[in-house]
């Protein structure tokens, strides 16, 4: 009995404990929201703090990259050359190129070579991500063997096409003698000289697509095409109404970014034709080149460039607005 009396006491004292500390840690949260809000008066200071170590680095940057940009407006509105600035001219040098029949027949083809190189190496890559999906003999090996052409040097790539190609006594003419198709000229002739380069282009591009949309398809959930299947798909309505909907994002990305590289592509071209035969291949990018380094209109040339940058930030705002709304999609 004594013990009993002696448990409910010790119950009765621990309820009384329990009771008297739940005031104790209600008044205590507050205290707790006091430090915290103590904190969030720090922050302000501790963000400027933070400002001020990076903005030395910040502003370095700033200026690395301003100065280029400002001082190459500046030579746009003149109409001097490589040793001056010259007369200032205001916007007489975009006039000009607006008014070019050269340059709108370099905008033109700059037009089709990027139009056809991105979207058949697309094309070509995501053929080939699709097949590299399934499990088959040598898979790695036919892997690495497609991506040759995109980590092969463009000087040494560019230097065995014109083994290929540049002379009537080729390899490749050759063999077009032999077939019965008559002396071609690639690299002589306007038409076949910008079919060689857009399929030089694609030959160096698809790798690239193809890594990309690799990494796509990485994300698409089996149980979905699986589910697809199920219903009665057949295998295009799974890519189309599937599949090319979970990735169009990395399908948007990856067109910005081969449209970008296509158009500011200037080795492929001045290293495989030179821009010719009569300026055929001419793009924006050497015809910019050419006004600069060899006409020495650099006034002009600045211009011209500025007019491909326009254009190249127009074209990756409208895909960007696509990604978004994918995304949103999705």
């Amino acid at each position: 009995m004594a013990n009993t009396g002696r448990d409910r006491q010790a119950e009765m004292t621990t309820t009384e404990r329990l009771v008297t500390e739940r005031p104790e840690r209600r008044t205590t949260a507050p205290r707790g929201r006091g430090a915290s809000g103590a904190r969030r008066s720090l922050a302000p200071g501790r963000n400027a703090t933070m400002a001020g170590l990076l903005a030395p680095s910040i502003i370095l940057l700033v200026a690395i990259n301003a100065y280029p940009l400002v001082f190459a407006i500046g030579q746009s509105l003149h109409d001097g050359g490589i040793t001056g600035a010259g007369d200032f001219v205001g916007l007489e040098n975009y006039a000009t190129a607006l008014q070019d029949p050269a340059f709108w027949n370099a905008a033109w083809f700059t037009l089709i070579f990027t139009v056809a190189s991105v979207g058949i190496s697309w094309v070509i890559g995501m053929t080939f991500a699709l097949v590299l999906r399934s499990d088959f003999p040598g898979r790695s090996m036919f892997r690495v063997l497609l991506l040759l052409p995109w980590v092969v040097p463009v000087v040494v790539a560019t230097t065995s096409w014109n083994f290929l190609l540049a002379t009537p006594s080729s390899p490749i003419p050759t063999l077009f003698r032999t077939l019965g198709f008559g002396d071609v000229q690639f690299l002589a002739d306007p038409t076949w000289a910008m079919v060689t380069v857009i399929v030089f282009k694609i030959w160096g591009s698809f790798p690239f697509m193809m890594l990309m949309m690799n990494a796509a398809l990485q994300s698409v959930d089996h149980s979905v095409e699986e589910a697809a299947l199920i219903d009665g798909a057949t295998w295009w309505q799974k890519l189309r109404h599937v599949i090319l909907p979970i990735i169009a994002r990395p399908i948007y990305i990856s067109w910005v970014l081969a449209a970008i590289f296509t158009v500011n592509d200037f080795p492929t071209i001045y290293l495989l034709t030179g821009g010719g035969p009569v300026g055929a291949t001419n793009t924006l990018v050497v015809f910019a080149y050419r006004l600069v380094f060899q006409d020495f209109r650099t006034g002009y040339g600045v211009a011209v460039a500025f007019l491909i940058t326009i254009v190249i930030v127009a074209v990756s705002v409208f895909f960007f607005r696509r990604i978004n709304r994918a995304a949103m999609a999705n």
